[in-house]
């Protein structure tokens, strides 16, 4: 069922337009530049932008060679955001990614080396092959935007995103991230292949850039993208759209075939998410179909299923479908 809108319903004044619009321009032209590099995954591009606008992390899971860490990279140049990739492994530290204080003989004082999680943009490829005491590390950072090293709090720079590449379970080698940490995503998603077409392009333009490497424009800077990251408070949501928000969630703590359903940080994330998409398309209002169609990526990965409803394949993704399928979508009338 798609969601109806009258135009201006909710909208804001003439500066909220404007700036709404500014942010829309920026976003769009930040998936075009990503979409030079990364061909074919227009939502995929799209999924990200949300993120990033949502102050959100992400977790990609898919397999290797589909391009999850050429779209990170070429996000992050075209963001103007210092960049680091950590490659997890069953031997990687937590002081490997936060840091850690070193002597300084010259100044007779501890200084904090800092590690990568000290940037805009970090990449931790393949984080289900580090062991769970490396990944609970993490949390922290992701949630609060801090990391704490020998009791001493350090602010993360702004923006922080975290992209986790993650291999598919059933591979060998590999650990079940917790519970815990899988909520702290906002997003999760898959690259899939490119077809036939799509894969016939990315060689011809390699053929015609003559290099490995792709030339990337910045399009924007940190302090622009937290700005347009506050520009989203300005975003109307409806209350009926709120009480969706919320059914959709509840429904998923009731289904008889789920241990754990969505936390309430499923509901924040998409109320974030909802005002993102509708800063995407250029409007300072949600829409029914902001939520509902962003709805699968933010609460499928939330959900812990029972045994015998694994057993059987039974997924979130199951249960998230069959919940939008029931749940009414409020119809939002010009008042």
């Amino acid at each position: 069922m798609s969601s109806e809108f009258a135009a201006g319903a909710a909208g804001g004044d003439a500066r909220t337009k404007d700036l709404i619009a500014t942010v829309s321009a920026i976003a769009h032209g930040l998936m075009s530049e990503v979409g030079k590099v990364i061909i074919g995954k227009q939502n995929n591009l799209r999924l990200v932008m949300v993120s990033v606008l949502s102050n959100g992390n992400i977790l990609l899971e898919d397999f290797p060679g589909l391009g999850k860490t050429m779209l990170s990279n070429t996000y992050a140049r075209a963001l103007g955001c210092k960049f680091k990739r950590v490659q997890f492994t069953p031997d990687l530290l937590p002081s490997d990614i936060m840091g850690t204080y070193m002597f300084d003989q010259k100044s007779g004082e501890f200084k904090l080396r800092a590690g990568p999680l000290f940037s805009n943009i970090v990449l931790a490829d393949e984080i289900n092959r580090a062991p769970p005491k490396t990944q609970a590390a993490l949390l922290e950072a992701m949630e609060e935007k801090q990391v704490t090293i020998e009791g001493i709090t350090h602010k993360l720079p702004a923006p922080f995103v975290v992209l986790a590449t993650q291999n598919p379970i059933e591979q060998e080698g590999t650990y079940p991230l917790p519970e815990a940490q899988m909520d702290r995503f906002l997003m999760k998603m898959s690259m899939g292949y490119p077809d036939r077409a799509e894969e016939k392009a990315i060689l011809a333009r390699r053929k015609l850039r003559g290099k490995d490497g792709h030339d990337v424009e910045q399009i924007t800077s940190p302090k622009k993208v937290v700005a347009m990251q506050k520009a989203l408070e300005t975003v109307h949501i409806d209350p009926a759209i709120l009480s969706y928000i919320v059914e959709v969630v509840q429904r998923t703590r009731e289904d008889h075939r789920v241990v754990n359903g969505a936390s309430p940080r499923a509901c924040q994330n998409l109320f974030k998410a909802g005002r993102a998409c509708a800063a995407i398309d250029g409007r300072d209002y949600v829409v029914p179909d902001d939520v509902k169609n962003i709805a699968l990526q933010i609460v499928s990965h939330r959900i812990v299923m029972k045994p015998e409803a694994k057993i059987r394949g039974i997924t979130g993704m199951h249960i998230v479908r069959k919940i939008l399928s029931e749940v009414p979508v409020p119809v939002i009338q010009a008042g």
